[in-house]
């Protein structure tokens, strides 16, 4: 069985998945950070930015030609359609730049597409093998209210936002619960690394 190249991970906001990333990286992974992509497509002077300009209007933009996220954010999580706008005009532009940057990877290299919207932008079965971080979702409340000072609505309305967990689940080949100590959840990338790379080994 060969090991795996393409490995999608995703879990939901305030799982953990930056944390199950960048020890991936350590450890050896290329990874491609959706989160990044998202930004890159839509720089100033991008198609991407362009259309959401006229898609969403001029208050979404700064005067230096900026994306005002904030101003996004706040349409598009009061508003599914919205949403569903947004991710029209970002997640073609958020592919093709993901292909290009896993071209540049060399041809041995275990590739790590760390996408939070795994399973909004349908990617998960371009996948060989799928790792979702899971907690609860009172856990994921719990951090995103303590961690990030949000209110609890604002953190139930970006949680309604994503995929849920059950959908989440329900692509995985590998599950990372993230509810225990920092320690643990290591040792437990670390066991999940070694099967990406050795997958007969188990």
């Amino acid at each position: 069985m060969p090991r795996a190249r393409r490995v999608g991970l995703t879990g939901g906001i305030a799982s953990g998945k930056s944390t199950v990333s960048a020890r991936l990286a350590e450890l050896g992974a290329v990874v491609i950070d959706y989160d990044r992509l998202a930004r890159d497509v839509v720089e100033p002077g991008s198609p991407a930015l362009d259309q959401i300009a006229a898609r969403f209007g001029a208050d979404v933009i700064a005067p230096d030609g900026t994306l005002v996220r904030p101003a996004l954010g706040a349409i598009v999580f009061a508003d599914p359609s919205a949403l569903k706008d947004l991710e029209a005009i970002t997640h073609p532009a958020i592919r093709d730049l993901a292909a290009a940057r896993e071209q540049g990877a060399g041809p041995d290299a275990i590739v790590v597409h760390d996408n939070p919207l795994l399973v909004e932008m349908g990617a998960a079965a371009a996948c060989d093998v799928v790792i979702v971080v899971d907690v609860p979702e009172q856990l994921q409340i719990d951090r995103m209210v303590r961690d990030r000072q949000m209110t609890e609505q604002d953190a139930r309305a970006r949680i309604a936002a994503q995929a849920s967990r059950e959908e989440r689940l329900a692509v995985a080949d590998v599950v990372i619960e993230n509810t225990g100590t920092l320690e643990q959840l290591s040792a437990r990338i670390d066991e999940v690394w070694k099967d990406l790379v050795e997958p007969s080994a188990r």
